[in-house]
């Protein structure tokens, strides 16, 4: 039942980045150039709509389905500038980050599948070189696992 309510988010979640523009590779353009600022304004509201609710699960220490939730502050080290500066440049380059890659491919435009394929082998190098990077960049050790905790 949980997966019915996350497919329904997600494709509700699909539709508002579509029909904001924050799938659309002119209005992302415009957004790094300086040039249009619709983006700012729906990267701002959802800030400004997303922060409350953290701010009330956090401080409920549960879910919204009940189930315990527990928030640790992700570690800070110099691979998250070189994470930030890859993931940036990416997404200035392809005009998608991972959420628009998946609206694009949804709407047909085939030249998000170059981005899918482009993600999906990033992912897979990460997973292969991560291990060679930790002493370079004071990294974390990799946990490998379901994401379930």
């Amino acid at each position: 039942m949980n997966a019915l309510i996350y497919v329904a988010f997600g494709t509700v979640f699909g539709w508002v980045l579509s029909r904001g523009g924050a799938a659309d590779y002119d209005y992302i353009q415009g957004m790094f150039l300086f040039t249009n600022f619709q983006l700012y304004g729906i990267i701002g509201t959802a800030v400004l709509v997303t922060a409350p609710g953290l701010w009330l699960l956090k401080r409920r220490g549960r879910t919204a389905f009940g189930a315990a939730l527990t928030v640790k502050p992700k570690p800070r080290h110099p691979g998250n500038v070189v994470g930030g500066v890859l993931f940036g440049v990416g997404w200035s380059i392809t005009g998608m980050c991972p959420g628009p890659i998946l609206v694009n491919v949804g709407e047909g435009k085939l030249y998000a599948l170059g981005a899918l394929a482009g993600a999906l082998v990033g992912a897979a190098l990460f997973g292969v070189l991560y291990e060679r990077f930790p002493a370079r960049l004071r990294l974390p050790a990799l946990q490998v696992g379901t994401g379930d905790g």
